[in-house]
Parts: structure tokens; sequence; C-alpha cells
């Protein structure tokens, strides 16, 4: 009888792998899928660069706000609720913008929904998701298990983004409106967002926190890890402070200035760019295994950000050949991921089982904090010829004093899997 309960569990618990990643999957494509089209629907509706520039920025911050909000309660309130919630706000978001022109109601359903303007995860997903998958894998299996979750979501972006543009363009050649195409694809990802909570509404009660209560001292969900998160938090905001100033489309716009790269050529060098990235990002967790996560988040991190910031030495010894320069690029590339897997796995290892939702959430939270500023300082910069190439030594130099920090700050504090082998999934213990 134990075995055959032993063997429901260990069932559950796969099934449960699979349906986050699933979730993860379907997430991403719609955030992929809406990202294409959102601008210029907005431009369809007639509002100008200032007006939808206010309706995105809004966005963000709406979304971190919910983020926290979320996150930082989702150990006692329920992961899967949760969950629930967040796939409730995609669908919100996908009605008001599709059914209504009216820039209050537009601008109301872009604070409160859940819209990704980027393509990039917002909301409480990432953070819920993180801390469920924790629960059910064993310790020296969770950065090989987050390494293939951010691989998986990067493809499943670049998918979303490519069937929303083939579905506006094909309906559009059947005689249907730009406008009319656009909300068609909107309303796909309120689509979207239920076929993700019906993943969600199949989890087991294994994702869960066992018995979960407010201990005394509790701060934004945590209790005895406070101070290890609010370490990390202002390390990783450094780090995406950092991040801002090197940024895909500033990059894009450094290289058309320097050699007057063309569109073609800029999309084969971040195809390139990305393919490398997702594959560094699965290497990390058989390194993590050798030497550990915090070296290799730092011994990876610092090699790329020299890479960088030797970019634009090469246009300045190469000025006439771009080659040195994209190749120093996906060089970087080709490692600067693998901290993201082993940074995430980190944080889910430090702090207990009860906190790792919010830790989760108030971490990311301080990175979308972090990189909102750069890029209105960047901007100015990438436009003045003399300083153009001052945003990529100022972002590699910072995220080089952010790794010098982080190893100084953790090299001694070891996860669970680094002490002992894990033999045990940890929110079984």
């Amino acid at each position: 009888m134990l075995v055959a309960m032993d063997q429901s569990a260990a069932a559950h618990l796969g099934r449960d792998r699979a349906l986050l990643f699933a979730g993860r999957a379907i997430r991403m494509f719609a955030y992929g899928f809406m990202a294409v089209v959102l601008g210029q629907y907005l431009v369809a509706l007639g509002y100008s660069e200032t007006w939808i520039g206010v309706l995105l920025t809004m966005t963000l911050v709406g979304d971190t706000a919910i983020s926290l909000w979320l996150t930082t309660a989702a150990d006692r309130f329920g992961r899967r609720k949760t969950l629930l919630v967040g796939a409730g706000l995609m669908l919100l978001a996908s009605i008001g913008f599709a059914l209504t022109d009216n820039f209050w109601l537009l601008l109301l359903t872009a604070t409160i929904g859940v819209i990704s303007p980027s393509g990039n995860e917002v909301g409480p997903f990432l953070a819920v998701e993180q801390a469920s998958l924790s629960h059910v894998i064993a310790d020296n299996r969770r950065t090989s298990i987050f390494a293939w979750y951010n691989l998986m979501g990067s493809f499943c972006t670049a998918v979303g983004a490519y069937a929303a543009g083939h579905l506006a363009s094909t309906l559009q050649g059947h005689d249907v409106t730009a406008l009319r195409s656009y909300q068609w694809v909107i309303l796909g990802y309120g689509l979207l967002g239920l076929a993700m909570a019906g993943a969600f509404l199949c989890l087991s009660p294994g994702v869960e926190v066992s018995n979960p209560v407010r201990k005394p001292g509790m701060w934004l969900g945590l209790h005895k890890s406070k101070r290890t998160v609010l370490k990390l938090s202002g390390l990783f905001s450094i780090d995406a402070f950092a991040g801002g100033f090197v940024i895909m489309p500033f990059v894009a716009l450094w290289l058309k200035q320097k050699y007057q790269v063309s569109d073609a050529r800029l999309g084969d060098v971040f195809f390139g760019a990305n393919i490398l990235a997702g594959f560094s990002a699965l290497s990390a967790s058989w390194l993590a295994a050798r030497i550990g996560l915090i070296n290799t988040m730092v011994f990876t991190h610092l090699p790329s950000n020299i890479l960088l910031m030797l970019v634009p030495l090469a246009a300045w010894i190469w000025p006439e050949n771009q080659w040195p320069a994209i190749c120093l690029l996906w060089a970087r590339f080709a490692i600067s991921q693998m901290d993201v897997p082993t940074r995430q796995s980190y944080t889910m290892a430090v702090v207990d089982p009860d906190e790792r939702s919010a830790a989760a959430g108030v971490t990311g939270v301080a990175r979308s904090v972090g990189a909102m500023a750069a890029p209105s300082l960047a901007g100015p910069l990438l436009h003045s010829v003399p300083f153009m190439s001052f945003p990529l030594y100022i972002g590699g130099g910072l995220k080089i004093v952010y790794d010098l920090l982080l190893y100084r700050s953790f090299q001694k504090t070891k996860p669970p899997e680094e002490k002992q082998p894990a033999t045990t999934v940890q929110g079984s213990k």
C-alpha cells in the first residue's frame, strides 16, 4: 500500500511539472502573440506615440504593482488561486483592449490587467511557477529544470510573435481591415489566458505550502529570509539597471549608427544571438553542478560583460569592418544567460519553502524597477555621436560591479544541494 501511495505521489508531481511547463508555454506564446500587434493596434485606433507611451508605461507600472501584491501573498492565499487570478487578469486585458477605443478605459485596463508590451514575462506567474516547481522537484534537479523552463519560454515567445504577424497578414489578405485583424489577435490573447487557466485548474495540492500561516515579523510574505532576499533584491536591481543600457533595441541602434547595418543583417545578428543565449542557459545546469550556483553566476557573467565592453573597442580598431564587433556580441550572448536559471535556482534554494513565491516576486519586482530608469538615460547618449558607445561601457561596467558584490556577499551561502546530495523533493520535507 505504501508503494502504491509513493507511486501515486510521484505521478502527481510529474503531472504538476508538466502542467506548470504547459502554463509557461501558453503564456509566453500569448505574450509574443500580443506584443507584435499591440503598438500597431493603438496607432490604428488613432493614438499618437505620446499617448501610446503613457499606456505602455502604465501597463508596466500596473503589472509590477499587481505582481508584488499577488506574489507576496501567494504562499498563504494559495499558489493555484494566484495563478488563476493572473490568468483572469489576462482575459480582462484582452476584453478591455479589444472592445473599446476610449483612452481612459484603455488606461484602466492597462493598469489592472496583465499584458506584456514587449513579449517579456510580466505579472505574478514567473514567481509562483518557480516556487511551485521548486516544491515538486529535488534540489539537485532545480537548476536544470529552470534552464529548460527558460529556454522553452523564449522559444514560445518567438513562435507566438511569428503566429500573430502571419495571422494578421492573412486576415488582411481576406479583406479584413488592419484594425479588425489586430482585434482578433487581441481576443486570441484572452483565449490563451483561458487555456492557461485550464492547465492551472488541474494542478494538484502538491504545489502548495503545507499549513501556511502568517509568522511573527512577516513582511511582504517573508520572515526568516527577509535580510537575504532584500540583499539579493538590491544586487539584482543593479544588474537590471545596467542591463537597461544595453537592451536589444539600443544595441541594434548602435550597430546601425556605427556600421549602417541593414535591417536584414540586424535580424540575422539577433537571431543568432538569441539562439546562442538559449543554449547558454541550458549549459548552466551542467556547470553549476560542478562549480556551484554562485560561481556559475559570477564566473560566466564577468567575462560576458568584459566582452560587451570590448564591442565598441572593436569598432574603434576596425571602423570599416562590422564583423569583429558582431562576433564579440555573439561571444557575449553565448555565455550571458548562464546566470538566469542559476540566479532563479539560487533564490529558491536559500529561502524557506513558504517564502518562495514572495522571494521570487520581490526580487523580480526589484529587477523591473531597476530596469525602468536606464533606457531614458541611455537614449540621449546613443543620439550623441561622441557618446554613443557610453551605454555599452556603462552597462558592462555596472554589471561587473554587480558580479563582484554578489560574489563577496554570497560566496559562503550555499544552497542545500551543495551541502549534501539531495535525494528528496524539497516541498515534501
